[in-house]
């Protein structure tokens, strides 16, 4: 087994520590860290979400995954920001205004990073006019709404309000999520996409990056 294919494992393992060790033992060798993301860690978190699909593993377990994936992240991302490397698409998530929680979007803002994604995190009780502002400035592909609360997902509805009266509905997919979240009622809001899930989420955001 090649040290590379180390990292893979570290990351199904959730050990942060070996993970930032055989990242930063790989860079000192030279390799190229957009091949790091791509053939280990990549498949790592695609492998996670498979387990967590048929119930080999739970939140927790893909939570520390993703710690451990996030971890070598760091020291990769600025070496593709140096050298121009484009992600797979840009994503501005947040939790809806009024609403505190954030487990299941900051589980989703690591699968989508592991996924190749740049995220733009705007935390919880995050605004209408937040979600749009941050997404033309960062000129992102999506807005992921999270709402854990059901007096919060009227704002969901407002976000896609806003963007039709800015003119700018078309330029940004919407997708929406939560535990109180269904498909009917992204449908009734005309999002572009729902998941009840993380891994979900990541498969959603692909298909409408590509779309």
């Amino acid at each position: 087994m090649s040290d590379c294919s180390k990292l893979t494992e570290a990351i199904l393992n959730g050990d942060a520590k070996a993970s930032v060790a055989i990242t930063k033992e790989a860079l000192d060798k030279k390799t190229d860290p957009q091949e790091l993301v791509s053939k280990y860690m990549i498949p790592a978190m695609d492998e996670m979400g498979k387990r967590f699909e048929t119930g080999d593993c739970f939140v927790p377990e893909l939570l520390i995954s993703a710690r451990a994936m996030k971890a070598s992240l760091e020291l990769i991302r600025p070496l593709l920001a140096a050298r121009g490397a484009e992600p797979v698409g840009r994503v501005v998530i947040g939790t809806m205004k009024g609403d505190l929680h954030d487990i299941g979007k900051n589980l989703v803002a690591s699968m989508l990073e592991g996924a190749g994604f740049e995220v733009i995190d705007l935390g919880v009780d995050v605004g209408p006019g937040l979600f749009i502002a941050e997404a033309q400035a960062k000129k992102a592909d999506l807005i992921a709404l999270s709402a854990l609360l059901t007096t919060t997902m009227p704002h969901m509805r407002a976000v896609i309000e806003e963007l039709k009266k800015a003119g700018a509905r078309d330029r940004f997919k919407v997708i929406v999520g939560g535990a109180p979240v269904t498909q009917r009622y992204a449908d009734e809001i005309g999002a572009d996409g729902y998941s009840d899930n993380a891994n979900g989420a990541v498969g959603l955001a692909r298909r409408l990056v590509t779309a």
